[in-house]
Parts: C-alpha cells; sequence; structure tokens
C-alpha cells in the first residue's frame, strides 16, 4: 500500500522537551505516484500551518523565539494547542511523517499529542532526510553540516523564510525530491 508522505516542521519555544512548547506546525501532504524505472512522482494534496497560541510563553528560551521569529501580534489569531493536534490528526491519518531531524520534531508532536489525549494518525514509520542526505552525500567533499539551511545551499533549494513551519517543511520536500526522486 502507498502511503502519503507528511512533510512536517515544527517550531518551538526552544529545545527542551519538558519546559517548551509548539508553536506552528507546518505541513506539505503529499501522495507519492509510481514510475516505471524510477522514484515516484510526488503530488501535493495540500500544504498548511497552524499557528499555535503558546500556553507559557514566560519559559521559552529567547534565542528561540527570535530564531523562529515569534512575535504576539503574528499570533494573535493563533489556535490552541489541543485543535492544531486534532486538525494535524485528521489531515495526516495514516501518512508517514518526514522531516529533517525528525525524532525532534516527533518528539514534540508525540508528547503534545499524549499531553491533549489525541491519538497520533500517522504510520509509526518516519523518513529522515537528514539520514538519507548523509546516506548519498557522504563522499561529498564540499559538504561539512547537513543542516537543512546547508543542504539547501549545497542543491540550490530555495528557503526565503527559514525556521518557519510551512517554509522549512516545503524545503523538506524539495530536498526529498532532489536526494530520491528528481
Amino acid at each position: 500500500m502507498q502511503r502519503n508522505l507528511a512533510f512536517i516542521d515544527i517550531e518551538s519555544t526552544g529545545l527542551d522537551l519538558e519546559r517548551h512548547e509548539i508553536i506552528q506546525i507546518g505541513c506539505v501532504l503529499v501522495k507519492p505516484i509510481p514510475r516505471a524505472g524510477k522514484g515516484p512522482t510526488l503530488e501535493v494534496l495540500e500544504e498548511f500551518e497552524l499557528k499555535i497560541k503558546p500556553e507559557r510563553i514566560k519559559d521559552a528560551d529567547p534565542q528561540a523565539l527570535l530564531v523562529n521569529g515569534y512575535n504576539e501580534a503574528d499570533w494573535i489569531f493563533a489556535i490552541d494547542i489541543k485543535k492544531a493536534l486534532e486538525v494535524l490528526a485528521e489531515k495526516v491519518k495514516d501518512a508517514v511523517m518526514v522531516g529533517h531531524n525528525v525524532s525532534f520534531d516527533h518528539a514534540f508532536l508525540e508528547k503534545a499529542f499524549e499531553k491533549n489525549g489525541i491519538k497520533n494518525t500517522m504510520h509509526y514509520r518516519k523518513l529522515d532526510t537528514i539520514s538519507i542526505a548523509y546516506a548519498k552525500l557522504y563522499n561529498d567533499g564540499d559538504i561539512e553540516k547537513f543542516s537543512l539551511r546547508a543542504l539547501c545551499e549545497k542543491l540550490g533549494i530555495e528557503n526565503k523564510h527559514a525556521h518557519t513551519a510551512l517554509s522549512d517543511a516545503r524545503a523538506t520536500f524539495e530536498l526529498y525530491k532532489k536526494l530520491l526522486v528528481d
């Protein structure tokens, strides 16, 4: 069974899973369509971004907020985490999560799902574009880092709004295509 791929990125108020929280989720939902003798064609089904009202902004790491561009004015119409997770769970049911450093995003999402009593409906498999890039580009002497930024620069992928969830999800999708499909 071909499963949809959910290219997901989150932005958070810091790196500590116990203290910090998700404030943005971006997703590019893609349907793989098999091609003879090649990787699949990837049809974008939907893109969405959810801004989430922080519950404990006082616990935020100021550097994290600076990096991801958080400010109250841009989050005025943000929704609560429970509603965001319900929307996400509905849209990505049975999809394989794909991320750049997917374990970070998955850990924050899994904790939020559990805390809010919502079932994570995504398939248990996950794909990490860092691992794919490392395997494919290991012997490339020009690569010193496997960050999303470094790989985008190396492969000519534009990411105009880096460290915003939807922009990073889109960049991860483009990276995946460059590494496996094109």
